[in-house]
């Protein structure tokens, strides 16, 4: 399949190519073509279009001679690797039941994602690359990434194949991070709706940082038993009302004493799929735009989906659910 490009006095222009369904970026690595792979899958899944896209920028050299100036490659050139790269990506990929479109953009590798997402309902990266589409991905501009995108994005750590043979069996569940927040809540709404379309259980789960004299704004008055109890209410509050809109959801819940990022990493070895919001009270999700969000996309063991801000009117039924125990 060809990549689509307009061009004009020998310059690409931003295609006009819808990109609505899942977008995938790919750069020639390997970590591309495990996301491409995870794409594909949900796509199908989903029903929806796999919009699979390479990104590209001209560098500017400066000039070794005294004479100022600048020397630039020429665009042509690097157009025509770039599409070469997105050709590789898909010479030997199972297109079978897609609805496949496929191009080279010219711009920074993160804007080009960040215009997609607008119209997409979904964004696929990997971990690393060479530098290119996805190498950008979780460089520098990793923490805005998922702070800013418009739709989901979610980050694929590795290939099935590249799973050690020791690691735990991937259980058929969605897992979901929590911390009271709004933020957090409509990340359980988005991963309730991935859990009833791959009919498996949904897993809501909530990180305690253990009581001790490290936090030194815990009153030393805390204590952990009953706030660790009160947690588990509050979740099964939220249980109830999630409930409210997905009647047939199987949904389990666990409070785990520990740091909410180490717990994220370790749910994500076994679930099929570890769903946070882009920030929250500075717990679970609110970590991931937090000076720790590099660890945790890094180190994630299992495909990880940022949700990012949003409205839904559903969050303002939630108080319908407390009661007076949970004041």
């Amino acid at each position: 399949m060809t990549a689509n490009s307009n061009r004009s006095m020998g310059r690409p222009e931003p295609s006009t190519t819808p990109a609505d369904g899942i977008v995938v970026g790919v750069d020639g690595s390997e970590a591309g073509k495990c996301a491409l792979k995870w794409a594909a899958s949900e796509a199908r899944r989903r029903n929806l279009p796999l919009n699979v896209i390479t990104a590209y920028t001209i560098p500017v050299f400066a000039a070794s001679s005294m004479d100022a100036g600048y020397a630039t490659l020429d665009d042509d050139v690097i157009r025509e690797g770039a599409e070469e790269v997105l050709q590789q990506a898909l010479a030997d990929f199972d297109a079978s039941g897609l609805e496949l479109r496929s191009r080279v953009e010219s711009g920074d590798p993160a804007g080009v994602l960040l215009d997609l997402s607008s119209e997409a309902d979904l964004m696929v990266v990997g971990t690393r690359g060479r530098g290119g589409f996805v190498g950008r991905m979780l460089g520098s501009v990793s923490a805005a990434l998922p702070a800013h995108a418009k739709c989901p994005t979610v980050v694929v750590p590795q290939c099935v194949s590249e799973v050690p043979a020791d690691a735990p069996q991937r259980r058929d569940v969605v897992v979901v991070g929590v911390d009271g927040s709004d933020r957090a809540r409509l990340a359980v709404l988005v991963a309730a709706e991935v859990a009833m379309a791959r009919g498996v259980p949904l897993r809501v789960v909530c990180g305690i940082p253990p009581i001790s004299g490290a936090l030194a704004w815990m009153p030393a008055t805390v204590d952990q038993e009953a706030l660790l109890a009160d947690v588990r209410h509050h979740l099964s509050n939220g249980t109830r009302w999630l409930k409210s809109y997905y009647p047939d959801l199987e949904v389990e819940t666990d409070v785990v004493l520990g740091p909410p990022i180490e717990m994220l990493v370790e749910e994500s070895e076994g679930a099929r799929l570890t769903v946070v919001g882009t920030r929250g009270r500075g717990g679970f999700a609110g970590m991931l735009l937090g000076s720790t969000s590099q660890g945790v996309l890094h180190h994630a063991r299992g495909p990880v989906m940022v949700v990012p801000d949003g409205e839904d009117p559903r969050l303002a039924t939630r108080p319908d659910f407390d009661d007076e125990s949970a004041a």
